[in-house]
């Protein structure tokens, strides 16, 4: 389903298109009656064709709508519309962090700032029993004033139980997907979110992933049995104890990562304090 500028939803008037990815569209919408400015994202599955994914989504819209929390972009409402889920959401006004990487690699104290503020959002919705299985620099939106917003909060575990090549699976979701997600693991738990944020903490310090390829599959492997080059010998100017962290946090034992958020949390409040210390343990529970 498609829109265009000027098209009528309900209350709401299309006012632009945001972007599309993997599980649907975006489009910059204004409550006619509030004049609120929301961002709409159209699902692309057909409901009517899929309705166990249809109830998928819906069990998950219902745990995110629950979610209140400074670093997360809120879900106002969901109606269907023609056998298609539609979700009004918080619009933030900014740019992701996928956007800043074109500029070049982030300073170090600026990623660890952006991603402690995603792993506060984590924390805040892993405490809750939600896990949000897409953890990736375009899913984090950094506002004029430096605060990151997470987006795309549970969606993306009702798309995780589909095949790993259907529409809910994109390239640029591969780069970042845990080991336990590409074996398709039916059990996966809050590591494998933070399997995703040391990716995008290594991207954005390095200006590069840590597993490339140039196919679906390459990259697949390369998260399975590549080990990563460490973070400092592609900038030596980086901490230590950063890079130390970062494969901490890419580790493809689970059991070897961080096994929470304030862990990870804990770990990069060390790189602020001490970024000297770079012998320091870094504490896994």
């Amino acid at each position: 389903m498609t829109f265009n500028v000027g098209d009528s939803v309900g209350d709401y008037q299309v006012i632009g298109v945001l972007g599309a990815g993997g599980m649907g569209k975006v489009y910059k919408v204004r409550n006619t009656i509030s004049d609120r400015v929301e961002a709409m994202k159209v699902l692309l599955p057909n409901l009517a064709a899929e309705p166990e994914l249809a109830d998928r989504f819906i069990r998950e819209i219902k745990l995110v709508a629950s979610l209140d929390h400074p670093n997360i972009a809120s879900l106002h409402t969901a109606l269907r519309l023609e056998n298609q889920l539609l979700m009004f959401m918080e619009f933030v006004e900014g740019i992701t962090l996928e956007e800043k990487l074109k500029q070049g690699p982030v300073a170090a104290g600026e990623a660890v700032d952006y991603l402690d503020q995603v792993l506060a959002a984590l924390q805040y919705a892993h405490e809750r029993g939600i896990i949000h299985r897409d953890i990736k620099p375009a899913n984090m939106m950094l506002t004029r004033e430096g605060t990151v917003k997470l987006t795309d909060f549970g969606i993306a575990k009702a798309s995780a139980d589909r095949r790993l090549t259907a529409t809910g699976t994109t390239m640029g979701s591969l780069y970042y997907m845990s080991p336990e997600q590409i074996k398709g693991s039916t059990t996966l738990d809050a590591r494998a979110d933070l399997y995703s944020v040391g990716v995008s903490l290594y991207e954005l310090v390095t200006g590069q992933r840590p597993f490339r390829g140039d196919s679906d599959y390459s990259i697949m492997v390369a998260h399975l049995e590549q080990e990563p080059v460490p973070p400092i010998q592609l900038d030596p100017r980086l901490p230590q104890v950063l890079s130390d962290l970062i494969l901490t946090a890419i580790q493809k034992d689970p059991a070897r990562r961080f096994q929470t958020a304030q862990a990870f949390r804990s770990a990069l409040k060390s790189v602020k304090a001490a970024p000297a210390a770079a012998g320091a343990a870094l504490t896994l529970f």
